[in-house]
């Protein structure tokens, strides 16, 4: 149903009415979008940045990256390995130019089954952000939500006041286990799950609400709603704005430039799916899961095991290119 110009005058778009019932985020590392949709987050994360950094207007933070990487000396495997840091640190920092809240930087997924390996490589990230100005306040840790990840997160948090943001997420058991790790956001992954289910099953099309990548971030979000757990649930990866709308009421939703530009033309009214007064009515019941149970729920669900480790040697194989290029 189209919209008449004069109603439409008066009427808000789509994004500008989701942005009164969830905090949206750019899904983004270029600059010129943020400009654009004035989100009130960013997240960015190795596949984001390595296609940043291949435009020309983001040479000059490259340059800065490499010459950061050979000032700090080493061999060649630590002169990349700082660099790419900095690249990210980097990004980070323009991007915290252009908004009001906080900017997700994404700690190497080859690191994904190292619970030290991440620790360490957080606080080097947190580090940086400090010698660009930038406290800890602002920065968001993305680690993989393997349960090495997951518990990386917890100490992070409890230890060094570090604030995570958990990424790769498909299954239920990852959102219970990063609920009782206490960390600050979960990124429940939207479109990877849709994708997962059109490629191994025999229904290709799915309307919003029966989106199998829906309903798994309503029960995430409905369960930690009615159990009173304060991570924020931010909804990402998105193929469509069906499943956006879909989801109007969580804490946040990432979204990419494209699905925030067709957001702002669409001039539909919005109504909110979810509300914490619906989740806490909801009949939920509340579980633990120590290591052996995590690993066992996680495992019976074959989409999550698939397109975990699918996301994590995704993002391996893209911090491998921009280390290339940085090279």
């Amino acid at each position: 149903m189209s919209v008449s110009p004069v109603k439409r005058q008066k009427m808000e778009s789509v994004l500008d009415q989701l942005k009164h019932h969830t905090t949206v985020v750019a899904d983004t590392g270029d600059f010129h979008a943020i400009d654009e949709y004035k989100p009130l987050d960013a997240t960015t994360n190795p596949s984001l940045i390595l296609a940043a950094a291949q435009m020309p207007a983001y040479q000059e933070l490259v340059d800065d990256a490499v010459a950061y990487g050979k000032k700090l000396g080493g061999s060649e495997e630590e002169q990349i390995k700082n660099a790419c840091d900095k690249l990210f640190v980097l990004f980070g920092a323009e991007i915290l130019k252009r908004i009001p809240g906080r900017v997700s930087t994404e700690v190497d997924a080859r690191l994904s089954f190292d619970k030290e390996g991440m620790i360490q490589r957080a606080r080097r990230l947190i580090d940086l952000y400090k010698e660009a100005g930038i406290g800890k306040d602002r920065i968001l840790i993305k680690l993989s939500s393997t349960w090495e990840g997951i518990q990386a997160g917890k100490v992070l948090e409890a230890e060094y006041g570090i604030h995570c943001n958990m990424t790769l997420l498909f299954s239920f058991a990852q959102a219970v286990a990063c609920a009782e790790a206490g960390v600050t956001l979960i990124s429940p992954f939207v479109g990877r799950i849709l994708d997962w289910y059109v490629a191994n099953g025999d229904k290709k099309t799915y309307e919003p609400s029966e989106d199998p990548g829906v309903k798994s971030v309503t029960k995430i979000y409905n369960y930690y709603k009615k159990f009173g757990y304060k991570t924020i649930v931010m909804g990402a990866s998105f193929r469509n704005t069906g499943e956006i709308k879909a989801l109007a009421g969580c804490d946040y939703l990432t979204i990419s430039p494209k699905l925030l530009a067709e957001l702002s033309k669409e001039y539909v009214k919005l109504t909110p799916t979810l509300s914490v007064k619906e989740a806490q009515a909801c009949e939920l019941e509340k579980i633990h899961l120590d290591e052996k149970a995590f690993r066992w729920h996680h495992n019976e669900d074959q989409m999550a095991v698939e397109k975990l480790s699918d996301g994590i040697r995704k993002f391996a194989a893209d911090a491998i290119k921009l280390e290339r290029m940085l090279k």
